[in-house]
């Protein structure tokens, strides 16, 4: 999540991007990919490029939102870890 919401709004990573930047499996990705689509964060849109397939992913309007609040949450715990005691 932190790669693609790290894209601009409405811009998309492929699917190679993305497994080699992760270094992931193939069929690693596919089923993280697989979670994050099925709870609404992400799309996968499967295409050709003249007969090569080429999947892209983007992150949704919800997938931001809710990436946004994890890292709050994150960042609310480190802060609480650092206060002094």
């Amino acid at each position: 999540m932190a790669a693609l919401v790290s894209l601009g709004e409405g811009d998309k990573a492929d699917f190679t991007f993305l497994r080699d930047l992760l270094h992931l499996t193939d069929g690693n990705l596919s089923a993280h990919l697989r979670v994050l689509e099925d709870a609404g964060y992400v799309v996968v849109k499967k295409t050709f490029v003249g007969r090569q397939p080429k999947t892209w992913i983007w992150v949704t309007r919800e997938g931001r939102d809710a990436f946004a609040a994890h890292v709050d949450a994150l960042e609310a715990i480190l802060g609480q870890a650092r206060a002094p005691a």
